[in-house]
Parts: structure tokens; C-alpha cells; sequence
């Protein structure tokens, strides 16, 4: 049988995003996640989560309905329930807000105790089916459109549901375009920077609330594990990973994401200690580095701290050899011949060079290329990795 090996990338120019169902029933369930606000985004994604994609038949109260594709009909008083709302004329002006935007329709069935809506331009994103049968509102998934999420996110004030789909909908896994993507699913915003560093500033004007509330609603979020959320000193920015999402989105494993892996993805600087200083202990234990001569450009001193700093990334990532007292880290120039068109367009002041991970003395078992540039305007003792 011949054998494939299956890489999976999810393009960030893609207009529409994939949500499941089981995904939205569970996220209404948990009662923690506060749902107050004006920007409707969590509203508007509870109503596509129960619309149809076939034509199936509802009785309410004895009373049989024909439901069409993008429609479906329920009391008011499941409908004040979906959105947690504490009166049932409060959920009635939220529809009635987001049919003034264009996005739904709705009419009242049964002197008013039976709604019936439909979501606008259904049919466009999502397949509709021919034939009749009953649709399961637990199971399956329905596409958004990107710039509908984006328009409901910046009308309002964001609850902090609405701030979880946001990050959801606006996570990118193994695209090229965005930097640190390989690693996890990282919250992008499509800035076209393709950078996932942002601030808090910035995600206070998107979200409509102020960086105090911004940074109080993304700590529960991660103390809930939905986020993994990574801040790093300066002005350098957050980054924030998706939890359990690439169980959800593609049925596999979920990664684990490390803050120093994140920081070498993005070239985020690492700061080298003073020699004086003692080290703390790390997943790199006893040693052997063997530096060539022709590797002069970085000291010794901080050669030991940035493998140090790889043992503790790729530690986490399951290579034990760097626990091991028997490993010996062989570091080596590389020739700037063999990659002439990538090497003319990294600065002279960049180090690249060579590390192999041996067994013993003549077993190699891995081997990396690293590479070590000044940080603009940094002080003595710091550099990017």
C-alpha cells in the first residue's frame, strides 16, 4: 500500500470561516463567559449555528411549519434563552438591530409567540440541499463570511463571548503569509503585517472597551484555557494561540506552544545575562560544546545561552537529548555559497551557523541552523534568535 504524508496549511486570504456547531452549543452552555454587549457578533453566529441547509418540517404547540434553508422558527422564549437575554422584548430588539444591518429578516408567527427568520445571503455561503429532511442543530458546521464577523466586531462595545469568536474566526494555522503560524493556531487580524504581535491598544479600540477590561477579559479567557496568551516585555506586543482548536477545526491533536518557540519564530530578542550571574537551571544539563575556530563572531558565553535556550523549546517539544549528559553540540559556519539568493538578503551583521546534536562523539542525531542578529538600538548583552 503506498503511504502519504498529509501537511495541512489554512490560507488567511480565505473570505469565509468554517465554525461547527457542536463548537457554538458548547460555548452557549458555559455560563461563565459574560455575553453583554452591542456588537452582536455571538447573537448573529447562535442564529446561523440553528438556520437550516434543507427544507424540513417543525410542529410548535401543535402547530406544523415548513422551514426552508437559512430559516428556522422557534418561540420567544427559546429565543431570550440562546441570547441569556433577561426579558423576552430584549431579545426582540436585538433582532431587531441586526435586521437594520442588513444581515437577518423576521417576522412573528401565532400572535406573536412564534418567531420566524432567515439569514441573508445563506444560500451564497453556505451549500443548500435539494431534498427534505430534519437538520440536526448539534452536529455539522456553517461558513461566516469574514467581513461580517469584522463589521459586527467595530459596531459596538464586544462582550467577552464576542471577543472569543473574534480570536476564533481570526485564528491562522501553517500559512506562510503569518509569522509563528507553523507553531499553533495564532490569532491574526489580517493587518497585513503578517506579524501576530499586537497590543493592547490595539485590541481596546477593536473591541470597544479599554485596555484595563482588554487585558482583565483575555487573563479569564486563558485561565479558562480557551487562549494561550503571551505577553513579552517592551513594546514589543501579545501574542495569543487557540486552544483546542486544531481538534475542533481538523479532528487531530492539539499542540503544545511554547513561549521561547514563539519568541525565536518571531525574532523577538533574547536578552543574554551577565556572566556573573548565576544560571538557573535549565533542560539542558551536563555538556559538551564544541565551537570551530572559524566561529569567532559570537562568544563562547552566549553560544551556551542561546543553545540553552533551544534546549528548553525543544525539550518541551518532546527531543529528550538534551537532558541526556552524553550529548555533545557540535556548532559549525555554514557556506554562504550553497544559499547564495537567500544569503543576499540577510545583513552582514547576521550569524548564521550550524549545530549538530551527537550521540557520544561520531553520531550525529539532529542537526539545526541558527541564526543570531544584533536587536536595533539594544543594549549591550541582548540579541535576536
Amino acid at each position: 500500500m503506498q503511504s502519504y504524508q498529509l501537511e495541512i496549511k489554512q490560507i488567511v486570504d480565505y473570505p469565509r470561516c468554517r465554525i461547527y456547531r457542536q463548537f457554538i452549543q458548547n460555548l452557549m452552555a458555559d455560563r461563565s463567559i459574560r455575553t453583554n454587549g452591542g456588537s452582536g457578533l455571538f447573537y448573529y453566529t447562535v442564529l446561523c449555528n440553528y438556520a437550516n441547509f434543507r427544507t424540513s418540517y417543525l410542529r410548535i404547540d401543535g402547530i406544523g411549519y415548513t422551514v426552508y434553508p437559512g430559516e428556522w422558527i422557534c418561540t420567544v422564549k427559546e429565543l431570550s434563552a440562546w441570547f441569556r437575554t433577561c426579558f423576552q422584548y430584549q431579545a426582540v430588539s436585538i433582532l431587531d438591530e441586526l435586521q437594520k444591518r442588513h444581515l437577518i429578516s423576521y417576522l412573528f408567527l401565532d400572535r406573536g409567540k412564534v418567531i420566524k427568520y432567515k439569514i441573508r445571503d445563506w444560500k451564497k455561503q453556505n451549500t443548500v440541499l435539494d431534498y427534505n429532511c430534519p437538520c440536526q442543530k448539534d452536529t455539522g458546521f456553517f461558513f461566516m463570511p469574514a467581513v461580517v464577523a469584522t463589521e459586527l466586531v467595530s459596531a459596538g462595545r464586544c462582550s467577552e463571548m464576542d471577543i472569543l469568536l473574534d480570536l476564533w474566526m481570526s485564528a491562522v494555522y501553517n500559512d506562510s503569509q503569518v509569522q509563528g503560524s507553523e507553531i499553533g493556531p495564532v490569532a491574526y487580524f489580517r493587518n497585513g503585517t503578517g506579524s501576530p504581535l499586537v497590543a493592547y491598544s490595539e485590541m481596546a479600540v477593536r473591541w470597544g472597551i479599554s485596555k484595563a477590561t482588554t487585558g482583565r477579559v483575555l487573563k479569564k479567557l486563558a485561565d479558562m484555557d480557551y487562549i494561550s496568551l503571551m505577553s513579552f516585555p517592551g513594546k514589543t506586543g501579545s501574542v495569543i494561540y487557540l486552544r483546542s482548536y486544531l481538534s475542533t477545526m481538523f479532528q487531530i491533536s492539539d499542540v503544545l506552544v511554547d513561549k521561547e518557540e514563539v519568541a525565536m519564530s518571531l525574532k523577538i530578542k533574547i536578552t543574554l545575562p551577565d556572566e556573573r550571574e548565576p544560571q538557573e537551571d535549565s533542560a539542558l544539563t551536563e555538556h559538551e560544546v564544541c565551537v570551530s575556530e572559524e566561529l569567532s563572531c559570537v562568544s563562547k558565553s552566549d553560544i551556551d545561552t542561546v543553545i540553552r535556550k533551544m534546549a528548553q523549546v525543544l525539550d518541551a517539544q518532546g527531543i529528550s537529548c538534551f537532558r541526556c549528559p552524553k550529548s555533545v553540540y557540535k556548532l559549525y559556519p555554514l557556506s554562504d555559497a550553497c544559499r547564495e539568493e537567500y544569503i543576499c538578503h540577510i545583513p552582514k551583521a547576521v550569524s548564521r551557523f550550524g549545530m549538530a546534536v551527537c550521540c557520544g562523539e561520531d553520531k550525529p542525531v539532529y542537526t539545526f541552523e541558527l541564526t543570531l542578529s544584533p536587536a536595533e538600538n539594544d543594549r549591550e548583552g541582548e540579541c535576536r534568535a
